[in-house]
């Protein structure tokens, strides 16, 4: 599932509250002037994100290729700080390159700011990846929350001849009065109640968070119950006196006000909501969070009550309702869930939960694969989470089962990150026999993806030898299909031969899908390679025909591929831009960066060959942009097909105008080639960064919508969680 291009001009809802703070913006603009790296640091609920993200708003406009927010706050293992970074720059780990190795071959020609948030929990891993981009990557900047310290909003004066207008000015007031507009519908600042909302916001010491959770109780009381109870239970924390207390204590004392109101069956769902690393459904919270306390039918109720008191966060993700938790909430939910002794009892609901969802999911996941990598790039959060919890705690049979069927996932998404974890996984035992298999195929396939031929021979080696031992003839063809491919890619044609022939016998007579399409596969492979193009243009179109039966847009992407590359080898390049054009569609539906790459130098020869030289040279310079941002290299098959197609238009053109129209395609974003390469109208600017730089945050483009619509700061504000 592609994310939209977003730029830094629509500013998050982070940033449309946050007025001011103009001295520590020139701060920090002063030191990003002098040093590359620049640390905010402050305990939960201090407005770091706030801070930071305003900031990289404004200082945007000074980077070429504009900022990026790279969000830590629900990455738990450290492993994946380089993954997390390659995903917010639109990067994808889908070929042989390792992800910081990607990450630092794409950044050290770019001029832009990164700002890396939440890093508390993950400081070793992202001090090592922030410190190999500042080495690596001299016009980089980036801004850290968490490693100059971050003072809280601006307090009102207390003042009690303070002006109306004056204190509506003042940051922590602002944010009060919005967010209580926003949970009663009719919370104005008043000259009744403006010493009260100014008690209050100094009593919070103006943390962001304390406020929110003050602010809500507008819905059944008044500012000046709500400042009087706060008074009370911090005067006992401090003997009556009017000593002030630690900001953290602040923070935990408010947010445990706002618990102990809750009813018992709010507290024990907010204390299971901990195990989701991080977006979360309704239906995951049904099936994790629920119980003879908390009823399944009670569960939209009391997270929507949960969501009014600001305790949990809502967000649309592509018309998705998912929930997430405040990094600083999740904590204490958790400490909450160890004190009721649950810890234990939630994390294994929740691991099987991921397990027989994905298990279930694992035969139809192909069939229907767009919609089920929607579900995926929404829950991989939570579904690493678990794969860690049976690392740690060595359940391979648990664990080797969920990895596998989400394969899919590390296929067409992440090919190095599912490598490590078959491998971790691999390591702790083995798994039931036919998941063993699984495991054994899944990593000689991802190896294979990644060109790696001896990385891909031990485990398909496995496979094969289990699936013997299975007696499961499906399987088994399907092995040795994958082991034929990885012989060819070996340079050993021999042994790919055998491979082949005996995958055939197996084959012949199974009504299997799975087994049918890999031999065909490999066949087509093994043609190729021989240079066999009348066998690759049989079994292409016997494949392309399976796949539109069952519905597998991964195989029919691949045939059609194989069917394109007959055709242009043949001269045939009408057929060959058909094929092309087919599977170029099915590349962006599924977000197959690889695929998608291919197709754009394929489309670009069939341009070539049919006297389109300028636009051959676009779509061979977009190839080469979206090859770079997945990490992969230049299919061998492929190259001298490209070298001709590149002779034929310069040829054409001059190099010169060949040269120019080509870094003209490397500018195009990924979207904007494939309308190109498909004739639909794109254009084409000299001066366009690529892909939509500036990512600013996964809810800008909420924001932007809602400024579209004629809405004021405050408007969107009360219309998002800040």
């Amino acid at each position: 599932m592609a994310r939209p291009s977003r730029r830094s001009g629509n500013l998050p809802a982070e940033a449309t509250s946050f007025i001011g703070r103009r001295r520590e913006l020139a701060e920090v603009r002063k030191k990003l002037s002098a040093a590359r790296l620049v640390s905010l640091v402050g305990p939960g609920g201090v407005g770091k994100t706030r801070l930071a993200v305003r900031m990289a708003a404004e200082l945007a406009r000074g980077f070429r290729d504009g900022a990026w927010l790279v969000e830590l706050a629900d990455v738990r293992d450290p492993d994946l700080v380089s993954n997390a970074v390659l995903a917010a720059l639109d990067l994808r780990d889908q070929a042989f390159t390792e992800p910081l190795v990607l990450l630092l071959s794409y950044l050290k020609d770019k001029e832009l700011l990164l700002l890396v948030d939440n890093c508390e929990h993950l400081l070793g891993s992202a001090a090592q990846v922030v410190g190999a981009v500042i080495r690596d990557a001299p016009n980089v900047r980036v801004i850290t929350t968490s490693v100059v310290p971050v003072p809280p909003l601006e307090l009102p004066s207390g003042s009690a001849a303070e002006s109306l207008a004056r204190l509506g000015r003042n940051e922590a007031v602002m944010l009060f009065t919005e967010r209580a507009a926003a949970a009663s519908g009719t919370f104005e600042l008043s000259g009744a109640n403006q010493i009260a909302v100014a008690e209050v916001c100094r009593r919070l010491d103006g943390l962001p968070l304390a406020i929110e959770l003050a602010a809500v109780r507008t819905r059944v009381l008044t500012v000046e119950q709500i400042r009087d109870r706060l008074n009370d239970r911090f005067g006992l924390l401090t003997g009556g006196g009017r000593a002030a207390l630690p900001r953290h204590q602040t923070l935990r004392t408010t947010i445990d006000w706002s618990y102990e109101l809750l009813t018992a069956a709010e507290r024990a769902l907010l204390r299971r909501l901990c195990v989701f690393a991080g977006r979360f459904t309704l239906e995951d919270v049904e099936a994790v969070c629920t119980g003879d306390d908390v009823p399944v039918a009670a569960a939209l109720d009391l997270l929507s009550s949960l969501v009014d008191k600001s305790l949990v966060m809502k967000e649309d993700v592509d018309g998705v309702a998912c929930h997430r938790l405040h990094e600083t909430m999740r904590e204490y939910s958790a400490l909450k869930l160890r004190e009721a002794g649950e810890e234990v009892v939630a994390g294994e609901r929740c691991t099987d939960y991921y397990w027989s969802r994905c298990q279930q999911a694992m035969g139809e996941a192909r069939y229907r694969l767009a919609d089920w990598l929607e579900w995926m790039d929404l829950e991989i959060d939570n579904i690493r989470a678990v794969l860690r919890h049976c690392v740690t705690r060595r359940d391979a049979h648990r664990g080797i089962d969920l990895v596998t069927s989400v394969g899919w996932y590390w296929i067409t998404r992440a090919t190095t990150e599912g490598v490590r974890w078959l491998d971790e996984l691999l390591a702790c035992g083995p798994g039931n026999p036919e998941g063993q298999f699984w495991a054994y195929f899944l990593r000689g396939f991802l190896a294979v993806l990644k060109a790696d031929a001896t990385a891909a021979r031990p485990p398909l080696e496995r496979a094969v030898a289990t699936a013997r031992e299975l007696g499961r003839p499906a399987l088994l063809s399907q092995g040795l299909a994958m082991a034929s491919i990885a012989e060819n890619l070996a340079g050993d044609p021999g042994s790919a031969r055998r491979l082949l022939d005996d995958s055939a016998v197996v084959t012949t007579g199974l009504d299997d899908f799975a087994a049918r399409i890999s031999l065909l596969q490999a066949r087509a492979f093994d043609g190729f390679f021989r240079g066999d193009i009348e066998t690759v243009k049989a079994v292409a179109s016997d494949g392309v025909r399976l796949s539109r039966e069952v519905g597998d847009l991964y195989s029919l992407e691949m045939m059609l591929l194989n069917a394109g590359g007959a055709a242009l080898i043949t001269g045939d390049l009408e057929h060959a831009k058909g094929f092309y054009a087919e599977a170029l569609t099915i590349a962006q539906r599924i977000d197959d960066r690889v695929a998608q790459y291919v197709l754009l130098d394929e489309l670009g020869c069939v341009a070539a060959g049919s006297g389109q030289p300028r636009l051959a040279a676009q779509l061979i310079g977009a190839a080469e942009t979206v090859r770079t941002q997945a990490g992969a290299s230049l299919i061998p098959i492929l190259a001298p097909l490209i070298a001709q197609a590149e002779a034929s238009a310069v040829a054409a053109l001059g190099q010169s105008k060949f040269d120019a129209a080509m870094d003209a395609g490397k500018r195009l974003g990924r979207d904007e080639a494939i309308r190109l390469a498909l004739g639909e109208p794109a254009q084409v600017s000299v001066g366009a960064p690529p892909n939509g730089v500036a990512l600013l945050g996964k809810r800008e483009a909420e924001v932007a919508r809602l400024v579209a619509e004629g809405l004021s700061n405050k408007q969107i504000g009360t219309r998002l969680f800040i």
